[in-house]
């Protein structure tokens, strides 16, 4: 999406998303984009709710009979390859990754990792944030708090 804002090649794109993995736990942060996103806050915003909303508007697109499954296998790609670099000791491997965290007060957290022999080697913290994000994050706390804890009991009772 930021890439189709700022006219770049995909590969030059990096924008780290935190959070979770559904609808408003999904927090991209523009503000970390490289190349840097001087974009203003009305596409910001819009570019937010587009990358929340991605897998809901396949869904639609495909009248429910489908969803992103092309997108998430990319995505599962990109980061085997980075884990499978990381465990070969490739340096300086870092991929956003939902984990165990410290970061904000959940126990598990969407965010920049360092990936090494040993796996997550290092989870890194928020960094700074706009007051856009800093909201977002705020916002997403209360849902991804239930959907881990219903992920933690599901666990285990099973």
């Amino acid at each position: 999406l930021l890439l189709l804002a700022l006219f770049f090649a995909y590969a030059d794109v990096d924008v780290p998303v935190i959070g979770g993995h559904a609808g408003i736990t999904i927090l991209p942060l523009f503000s970390q984009a490289t190349p840097k996103a001087n974009l203003p806050d009305d596409d910001i915003e819009a570019l937010t709710k587009r990358t929340q909303d991605g897998g809901t508007e396949v869904v639609e697109a495909k009248a429910g009979k489908g969803s992103a499954t092309l997108s998430m296998a990319y995505a599962g790609a990109v980061f085997a390859d980075a884990c499978i670099k990381g465990l070969n000791g490739v340096p300086d491997i870092v991929e956003c990754s939902f984990v165990q965290s410290s970061v904000t007060e959940l126990p598990f957290f969407a965010s920049q990792v360092k990936l090494g022999k040993n796996g997550v080697e290092k989870v890194y913290g928020l960094g700074l944030l706009s007051e856009f994000e800093k909201q977002g994050l705020e916002k997403l706390k209360p849902e991804l708090k239930a959907s881990i804890e219903k992920g933690i009991k599901f666990a285990n009772q099973n």
